[in-house]
């Protein structure tokens, strides 16, 4: 009798577990499904985030071969996405600290409410000061090689509270990693936390220990690390934080000291990310650290920046060729943003194309993350300790309050609005050069499908998803959010 019932409990499970692969191995159909056509503009209608159409797919015919297509392969999927968010820096804190307080909630919501806002899932900060702090500091006394001093009270007055509120907002989780710009001064050949210079060896493990002491520090605060990058910008020369490693010293340091002490101090699970510099270079640091087996099993992947104005364009061939090489590894975007600020320029096309464009190539090149910088900036376009400037999606008036919603924050709400943790990368080509696009599925089974138009002229285009088929137009210079 246990023998039967036993069978027959067996067989029930398998039953369950069947029917339970089988939903999950369903096909996407776009039969009879609506389509919500969400829209923004950088012309005089200032669409943003406006639905501006309401459409449901047919049956298809075979286009014509001069048809402006858009075609989506729901069967084939790619990368799956850890998140799309921006950077919460000393510099964005200090200006949310300024404004009224129902301006500060303008903000979190805008950024981090899933319903009302861009449901921002991933953010960056700094350990300790970089060039977007009012000063320049570190966390410990001068000349301390043992961290007894080490202390994040600098950080409790405007970033830690900021960080708080975000997570809060975007309802209770995100997924938070952080960087360094330099070591302290004394731990460098050029005593010095700006301009470059390196990290001498016989601080290699002092240093390694102050990324483990943070990560420690801001989670006894009730604020979770996700992972670190290694070194901001490892290459740059700068007037302002900064330490240089070549892709030897950098490969060193993370097999010798930075990964054994993460594991010897229980934070093993953190995810260390390599390079975070320009996609210039990125496959000779990704050759040297991934090829060395000791050195890429403590790497959880590699992070890049868009700063190529004097390298020939956005090179996102490089990309797709360092997914190609080490598909183990992940890729991200760990920040990006518009330089050269000028208040004339708040509402400039080619400011927000610009994200548009990099999400979509950045993506299709196999990243599974994208990390705006500044979340938040003032007038000025700072503060910023060596007048370095630069824009942010969202620009605070301290001296009136006023914010003003550049069109970059509406192109990136077009992607992490609508593209969920989790979704995933979906086959998607145009036809024709006209249009970018790239689509996504999230978990909850609904598709998003993103058309940029980046030319001076509007177009009509039909989005095919297996052979059913409907018709959109789309202005000049803007971005289209198809949800199915």
């Amino acid at each position: 009798m246990k023998k039967t019932i036993f069978a027959l409990l067996t067989l029930l499970l398998t039953l369950v577990a069947f029917s339970q692969s089988s939903k999950k191995q369903q096909k996407f159909s776009a039969v009879g499904k609506s389509i919500t056509v969400y829209t923004t503009t950088t012309d005089s209608a200032h669409l943003k985030m406006t639905v501006t159409d309401n459409l449901t797919f047919k049956l298809a015919e075979q286009p014509k071969e001069w048809d402006l297509c858009v075609l989506v392969t729901p069967a084939k999927t790619y990368q799956t996405i850890l998140g799309i968010g921006g950077a919460i820096t000393d510099a964005s804190a200090e200006v949310f600290a300024k404004l009224p307080k129902d301006k500060q909630q303008e903000i979190l919501t805008a950024y981090y409410d899933k319903e009302k806002g861009n449901g921002y899932s991933l953010a960056r900060t700094t350990i300790h000061s970089c060039d977007f702090s009012s000063i320049s500091y570190t966390y410990i006394a001068e000349g301390d090689k043992e961290l007894k001093t080490f202390s994040i009270e600098h950080d409790k007055q405007f970033r830690i509270p900021l960080i708080k509120e975000a997570i809060k907002t975007a309802g209770g989780k995100l997924t938070l990693f952080a960087s360094p710009w330099s070591p302290p001064a004394f731990m460098k050949t050029n005593k010095s936390m700006l301009v470059g210079g390196r990290l001498l060896p016989e601080f290699d493990q002092s240093w390694a220990l102050y990324y483990t002491k943070f990560i420690k520090a801001y989670e006894k605060e009730g604020i979770p690390i996700w992972g670190i990058t290694l070194q901001n910008e490892p290459l740059a020369q700068v007037p302002w934080e900064s330490c240089n490693y070549t892709a030897e010293e950098e490969r060193d340091f993370l097999k010798n000291f930075l990964g054994p002490t993460m594991k010897k101090e229980g934070l093993g699970d953190k995810k260390i990310i390599v390079w975070d510099h320009n996609r210039s270079m990125i496959n000779f640091r990704a050759n040297t650290i991934f090829d060395d087996p000791e050195a890429a099993k403590y790497a959880w992947g590699i992070g890049f920046h868009w700063y190529e104005a004097w390298f020939g364009g956005p090179n996102f061939n490089n990309i797709a060729n360092v997914h190609e090489l080490y598909p183990d590894k992940n890729l991200m975007l760990t920040e990006a943003c518009n330089e050269g600020f000028k208040a004339t320029k708040y509402y400039s096309a080619q400011n927000a194309e610009k994200y548009g464009r990099a999400m979509i190539n950045d993506f299709r090149s196999g990243s599974v993350a994208w990390t705006d910088w500044n979340i938040l900036l003032d007038e000025h376009g700072g503060p910023n300790h060596v007048a370095n400037y630069c824009f942010a999606p969202v620009h605070a008036d301290t001296q009136t309050g006023k914010l003003i919603f550049t069109p970059a924050y509406y192109y990136i709400g077009h992607f992490s609005k609508f593209v969920r943790p989790n979704a995933k990368r979906v086959s998607t080509i145009v036809t024709r050069n006209t249009l970018l696009s790239i689509s996504f599925i999230n978990t909850d089974g609904k598709m998003a499908t993103i058309i940029m138009n980046d030319t001076d002229k509007k177009a009509a285009y039909s989005i095919y998803v297996g052979l059913q088929k409907a018709t959109v137009n789309i202005p000049a210079h803007a971005i289209q959010t198809l949800v199915y």
